[in-house]
């Protein structure tokens, strides 16, 4: 439960279809609400982000973009509610969504994170919230007809600005295959000449030969690297902008470690929890692999020669 401003509400009744910024303010805080004070907030790339400051000595998060990108909005918290509902791991509180006409946007209310001290053992506590929050039981996230679909999600969702297919599968090396890989190259083709294609082809035609299926489906934040951690009002880290589905534990701690990676004692708490398998190294890259051709989809050549030195790493 969130409790601002003398209202108290679940996720369940969270408003998704407010018809502007301004009536949702209203009917989260009161007819007297009024914003004070904006303030931006820098870190993202993709929506327009700020601190608000009310008339009622409230604070939150706003994040806004086009009425055409709403979908931005209704994903992140799919997956926000997702991850909250296993109760392992902090993520802020959503107050409200919808869109605005008269301003052209869409729009999304969270709580503000003050980020205060951190607890002492920050970095193990998150380590065993979230082999925790990966071994909680998870087949509610992944629509079945027959039962035996295990991996993907609710509904498709974004990886950053990039569309992210979760069509659920029955075996994680098919929907790696199809739901990560392969869309991400055929967005890139242009990208590579004859002989590197025709070696991701190799790669994927091959993909049971470098990933193994896991042992159980673990519900995954989806983009797990630094930016996305805060420190949360008890101290302890939260987590923010998912990009969650259902699937290999190993692939979320794989983006950690994409941008610099967590420290030490983070994979130490974490392995006492939910050990990591000997052959992480090898499946690290192919994981990795899946971010760098999104980064070089949304972002250019700079991402190039990662993507290829994996490619020839195993071709």
């Amino acid at each position: 439960m969130y409790s601002k401003g003398g209202k108290e509400m679940s996720l369940e009744k969270i408003r998704q279809d407010y018809k502007s910024f301004n009536e949702a303010v209203k009917e989260i805080f009161g007819e007297n609400a009024e914003i004070t004070k904006r303030d931006y907030v820098y870190g993202g790339s993709i929506n327009d982000s700020r601190k608000m400051s009310l008339s009622t000595g409230d604070i939150i998060f706003v994040k806004t973009n086009t009425i055409e990108n709403k979908k931005f909005f209704e994903t992140e918290i799919a997956g926000l509610k997702a991850l909250d509902s296993v109760g392992k791991i902090g993520v802020p509180e959503i107050l409200g969504s919808g869109t605005d006409q008269d301003k052209g946007v869409s729009f999304l209310i969270l709580e503000y994170l003050e980020s205060p001290s951190k607890i002492e053992n920050y970095w193990e506590e998150f380590g065993h919230q979230l082999a925790g929050l990966h071994k909680a039981e998870c087949s509610r996230f992944v629509p079945s007809d027959n039962g035996k679909e295990r991996y993907g999600f609710l509904e498709d969702n974004f990886i950053g600005a990039g569309p992210q297919i979760n069509t659920p599968k029955e075996k994680w090396v098919d929907f790696y295959r199809e739901c990560r890989l392969l869309p991400q190259i055929k967005r890139a083709e242009n990208y590579f000449d004859p002989d590197t294609m025709r070696k991701l082809d190799h790669l994927l035609e091959r993909l049971e030969s470098f990933l193994e299926e896991p042992d159980f489906p673990s519900l995954l934040h989806g983009d797990l690297w630094g930016g996305n951690v805060m420190c949360g009002s008890d101290g302890k880290a939260w987590i923010i902008d998912p990009a969650a589905y259902v699937g290999d534990f190993e692939a979320d701690l794989a983006m950690t470690q994409l941008f610099g990676g967590f420290p030490t004692e983070f994979y130490s708490a974490y392995n006492e929890v939910n050990p990591i398998s000997v052959d992480y190294p090898q499946k690290r890259d192919f994981y990795q692999l899946y971010h760098l051709l999104n980064h070089l989809n949304l972002f250019g050549r700079s991402y190039f020669g990662n993507v290829i030195r994996i490619i020839r790493k195993y071709v």
